[in-house]
């Protein structure tokens, strides 16, 4: 696919709009960027990428969004390192499974995998989330077998997408696990940063990796992640649950309806 300055401007903003709202919400931002770049290059009259491709440039593009954005965390002592270590060394055993696997699926199968994913992750957020909002994070408590157990569940199916699969482990830390939302979203940043290491490795070790739309992707999310995480930092909880909320059922209405019709 030949690459021109305005291809690569348009993956550039692709990129810096989807980091920032990753860095603000604590998500890698594939639930974003998977369907604008699925979508929005043939739409101005460029080449369309296919899935496999789509989701490799995801995936490396989450490795670089997903470690600025929990570096801009790092100082505000949000970042359990328990649920880190428990929900990351999972993730990432998932989501190199899962991105070296998806090289033997057909683009129809990683499209319907990442629907049912968003979805799932649609009505999660809908449900009642009971984490103790002013609880102290170095304090906090949770089922750590039922956590490791997700993880590795989310990594599979988010290793296929190319996704680090924080949209889904957000809602499940709020709901499932009981952790308060900035804790959660703090803390999936560094949890979706481990998990893109396996996915990028299989994706790339699977043979659909593109390097310049990467290398444009991965230099917008170094510059908007930090800035989406000090926003997150002065905006109310409930606000950034209703960003998630709103950017999750958006893209689960795009992707079933394209999938139906």
């Amino acid at each position: 696919m030949d690459l021109n300055i305005g291809l690569l401007l348009l993956l550039f903003a692709i990129g810096f709009v989807g980091s920032m709202i990753s860095g603000m919400v604590g998500i890698g931002g594939s639930i974003i960027k998977y369907p604008m770049l699925l979508y929005i290059p043939p739409a101005l009259g460029y080449a369309a990428y296919s899935a496999q491709e789509v989701s490799a440039i995801s995936a490396v593009q989450v490795f670089f969004a997903t470690f600025a954005g929990m570096f801009a965390f790092r100082k505000g002592g949000l970042i359990n390192r328990s649920l880190v270590l428990y929900m990351g060394i999972a993730i990432v055993i998932g989501s190199f499974a899962g991105g070296y696997g998806s090289k033997f699926l057909e683009d129809s199968a990683i499209n319907v995998t990442y629907a049912v994913l968003a979805f799932i992750a649609a009505v999660m957020m809908f449900l009642p989330k009971r984490g103790d909002e002013g609880g102290e994070c170095a304090k906090l408590t949770f089922n750590k077998t039922l956590a490791f157990a997700l993880a590795a569940i989310i990594g599979v199916v988010s290793g296929i997408v190319g996704a680090a699969g924080a949209f889904i482990t957000v809602p499940v830390m709020l709901v499932i696990l009981k952790i308060p939302t900035r804790v959660a979203i703090a803390s999936s940043l560094a949890i979706t940063f481990i998990s893109s290491i396996g996915s990028t490795v299989g994706k790339a070790m699977g043979g659909h990796m593109l390097l310049y739309p990467s290398i444009a992707m991965v230099i917008a999310s170094l510059i908007a992640a930090p800035l989406g995480a000090m926003i997150s930092k002065k905006i109310n909880t409930k606000a950034l649950q209703w960003i998630l909320i709103a950017l999750i059922a958006a893209t689960v209405v795009k992707i079933w309806s394209d999938l139906i019709l």
